[in-house]
C-alpha cells in the first residue's frame, strides 16, 4: 500500500479534466453543466492509500523479460566476457546460472506486516459497512473518521485493536501470535481508558467514549466468555446513560446522529431479550433522530414492542384473575395486534429498493444432515445490501414476540381451558411460521451464498465494505445474524429439521466468522410462548389479596405446635417453595440440562425472566 498524500475528491470525470469538481453528489454540476455523464466518487480508502503490488510485479517481469532477449554476450563480476550460446546452440551452465526467469525476476520479498495492521485491516473489511448511493446507511461508519482523529493511545483505539485482535484470531490459527492474549491486554487498556474519561465531565461525553464503550460491548460477543451476555448488558445500558447525558445536541452533527442510531438498535436488541422497557421510553428514542425513514419506521415498531412486552411481563407478574384485570389483559392483547398490523403496513410499503426478491428454490440436503446444509430446502432471497436485509430481520423478530405477546395474553384470559384451541393461537401460528420462513431464506444471502452464484442475478449493492473483498464472508452478517436465529430457533412453531438446520448456522457463524456468541445461543432449549406461558402461571398470585388476608388473620391464629408459622403462612411458604421448584426445573429444561455451561443457563435465565 502506497500513501497518495492529501487526495483530491473530486470525481473522476473532472479529475481528468483537470478542472476543480464541486463534489456535489450523486453526481457534480461541473459534469451536468457539460453534459458528460459523471462516473462518481471513489471511495476515502482508496484515495489515500493505493495497492501498488500489481505494478511492482508487471515493472519486474518487463525487467525479466528484457534481460532473456537481450544480446548473447553476459559480464559476470571478476570474470571475462564468455559466450552465452555453447556449440549445441543451449546455452552454458554459468549463464543459466547468472539469469533469472521472467517468473524469478517477479518473486518479490513477502513485506513483513505487523499483526496489529493485520488485525484492522480484517476488522474493516469485515464489519464496517459504508453507504455507496446515498439511499441508505451503513454500519460503524463513524468509526474510521472517529479513529483518525484518536491519539494512538487513546481509549477508543484500544477497544477497536481489541475487538480486532480477538476477530482475527477466532478466524485463523496461528501458532506464533497469541491473538487472545493481545486483545484481552488492549481490552484492559481499552476498559482503563474509557473509566478515565468516564471521570471528566467534557470526555464522559465526548463521541469517541461512547464508541468506545459500543466496541467493548461488540468485544463481549466476539469473544462470548463466561458471563459475557451480562457484560454485553452492561456496556449497552453504559452507553444509553453516556447519550441520555449528552441530550439532543449530539443529534446536530453527523457522528452524533450515527452514533445514536447505533446505541439506540443496541437499545432494541436488550430490551427485547431481557424484557425490561427503553430507557426514556419509545419517543425520546425517536424524535429528530432519523437518518432513513424506513428504518426509523422499524425501529419505532421494535421499540414499541419491547415497551408491551415489558409491560405485559409486568401486569403477568402483578396481577391477580378479576373481571377489571381480565379487560386489561385484554387491551393488551388488542394492542399487540394493533402492533403487528402496523408492522405489516410497513413490510407492504417499502419503497423498491428495500424489497428483497427470490432467487432460486433449493431441496438439496447433502447426506441428509440438515445441520450442515449451506440452504434450508426451500426459498433463497437476496437483498439489496446486508444492512437492509438485517432491517428486514428485526422486523420480523418484533412479528414473533408480538405473536407470543398476544397468545399469552390468551392464554392467561381462557385459563384453564387449553390456550391452542382460541383464534388468536391460530393467527399467531401462521404469522410466526411465515416470518420463521423468511428469516430462513435470508440466512444464505448473509452467509455468502449468492457470491458464487453471481450468474444468477444482477444486484448494484447500495452499500459495501469499508476495503476488502465484497464477496468473502463477512463477519458482519453472521453478527446481524445471530438474533433473529436465536428468536427463530426457539420458537413453538419451528419443525425439527428447521431446528437442526438453525443450530448449525449458529454454530458455523461461531466457527467460521468468529461471533463465538453464536455457540451459546445454539445451545438453548427454550420454547416460546409455551415456555413463557408456563412462567407466567408461576409468576401470577394463586389467590387474590392473600397477602393482606395473611396479615389480617396471623394475629389472631397462633402456629401449629412445633411450627413457627401460622397455617396460613404455612400453606403460602409451601407454595412458594413448591413455585421455586417448578422455575428452577423449567430454566434446567430451557438451559438444555443441568450440565449445561453456565453461560448458557444465564442467557436462559435472562430470556424467560425467571
Amino acid at each position: 500500500m502506497v500513501y497518495c498524500g492529501k487526495p483530491s475528491r473530486g470525481c473522476q470525470m473532472c479529475r481528468t479534466r483537470r478542472i476543480k469538481c464541486d463534489e456535489t453528489k450523486p453526481t457534480c454540476n461541473q459534469c451536468a453543466k457539460s453534459h458528460r455523464q459523471c462516473p462518481g466518487y471513489k471511495d476515502e480508502f482508496d484515495l489515500i492509500f493505493r495497492n501498488e503490488t500489481k505494478a511492482t510485479e508487471r515493472r519486474a517481469q518487463k525487467a525479466g523479460k528484457k534481460a532473456s532477449i537481450s544480446s548473447g554476450t553476459f559480464r559476470i563480476v571478476g570474470r571475462e566476457s564468455i559466450s552465452s550460446v555453447s556449440s549445441d546452440g543451449s546455452l552454458s551452465p554459468a549463464i543459466k546460472h547468472a539469469i533469472k526467469s521472467p517468473l524469478e525476476m517477479a518473486i518479490i520479498p513477502a513485506i513483513e506486516i505487523p499483526v496489529d495492521a493485520k488485525a484492522s485491516c480484517h476488522f474493516v473489511s469485515n464489519f464496517v459497512l459504508v453507504p455507496r448511493q446515498g439511499t441508505t446507511r451503513g454500519f460503524m461508519d463513524y468509526l474510521v473518521p472517529l479513529l483518525r482523529a484518536e491519539p494512538p493511545d487513546g481509549h477508543l483505539q484500544h477497544a477497536f485493536n481489541a475487538c480486532a485482535l480477538a476477530s482475527l484470531g477466532n478466524r485463523v490459527a496461528s501458532n506464533s501470535v497469541n491473538f487472545q492474549e493481545k486483545a484481552y491486554t488492549e481490552y484492559s487498556k481499552a476498559l482503563a481508558g474509557t473509566n478515565t474519561a468516564l471521570r471528566h465531565p467534557e470526555g464522559s461525553r465526548s463521541d469517541a467514549t461512547l464508541a468506545a464503550v459500543l466496541m467493548l460491548g461488540m468485544f463481549e460477543n466476539i469473544t462470548a466468555k463466561q458471563m459475557g451476555d451480562f457484560a454485553w448488558g452492561s456496556h449497552v445500558e453504559g452507553a444509553i446513560q453516556i447519550v441520555k447525558a449528552r441530550g439532543r445536541k449530539q443529534l446536530r452533527t453527523k457522528t452524533g446522529l450515527l452514533l445514536f442510531i447505533a446505541v439506540r438498535t443496541q437499545l432494541i436488541i436488550h430490551t427485547l431479550t431481557s424484557g425490561k422497557a427503553p430507557i426514556m421510553g419509545a419517543e425520546w428514542w425517536l424524535n429528530d433522530a432519523v437518518k432513513d425513514e424506513s428504518a426509523a419506521a422499524c425501529q419505532r415498531i421494535n421499540l414499541k414492542t419491547s415497551e408491551l412486552r415489558a409491560e405485559v411481563n409486568r401486569v403477568m407478574m402483578g396481577v391477580s384473575r378479576s373481571p377489571e384485570n381480565l379487560e386489561l389483559m385484554l387491551a393488551l392483547m388488542r394492542r399487540a395486534q394493533q402492533l403487528d398490523q402496523e408492522a405489516m403496513t410497513w413490510m407492504k410499503s417499502l419503497p423498491d429498493h428495500w424489497q428483497y426478491r427470490t432467487l432460486c428454490w433449493e431441496d438439496n440436503v447433502p447426506g441428509g444432515d440438515f445441520s450442515r446444509a449451506e440452504v434450508f430446502p426451500g426459498r433463497v432471497d437476496v437483498y439489496a445490501d446486508f444492512w437492509i436485509a438485517s432491517v428486514w430481520n428485526m422486523v420480523r423478530t418484533a412479528r414473533l414476540i408480538l405473536s407470543s405477546v398476544a397468545v399469552r395474553c390468551a392464554a392467561w384470559v381462557c385459563s384453564p381451558v387449553d390456550y391452542r384451541t382460541t383464534p388468536e393461537y391460530a393467527t399467531a401460528a401462521r404469522t410466526s411460521v411465515d416470518m420463521i420462513t423468511d428469516v430462513i431464506a435470508s440466512v444464505p444471502y448473509h452467509l455468502g451464498w449468492h457470491a458464487k452464484r453471481r450468474h444468477l442475478f444482477d444486484n448494484e449493492s447500495l452499500s459495501g465494505f469499508a476495503c476488502g473483498e465484497e464477496d468473502g464472508m463477512k463477519g458482519l452478517a453472521g453478527y446481524f445474524l445471530t438474533w433473529p436465529l436465536a428468536c427463530v430457533m426457539n420458537q413453538d412453531y419451528v419443525s425439527d429439521a428447521q431446528r437442526q438446520w438453525i443450530t448449525g448456522r449458529l454454530r458455523y457463524i461461531g466457527d467460521e466468522l468468529g461471533i463465538r456468541y453464536a455457540h451459546i445461543l445454539s445451545q438453548l432449549q427454550i420454547r416460546i410462548p409455551s415456555m413463557l406461558i408456563r412462567r407466567d402461571g408461576l409468576m401470577a398470585q394463586p389467590y387474590p389479596m392473600g397477602h393482606n388476608f395473611v396479615k389480617l388473620m396471623s394475629a389472631k391464629m397462633p402456629p401449629t405446635a412445633g411450627y413457627t408459622m401460622n397455617p396460613l403462612q404455612q400453606r403460602e411458604a409451601m407454595q412458594k417453595e413448591y413455585a421455586e421448584k417448578r422455575k428452577a426445573e423449567l430454566l434446567d429444561k430451557a438451559s438444555g440440562g443441568s450440565s449445561s455451561p453456565d453461560e448458557v443457563k444465564s442467557v436462559a435465565q435472562k430470556w424467560l425472566t425467571v
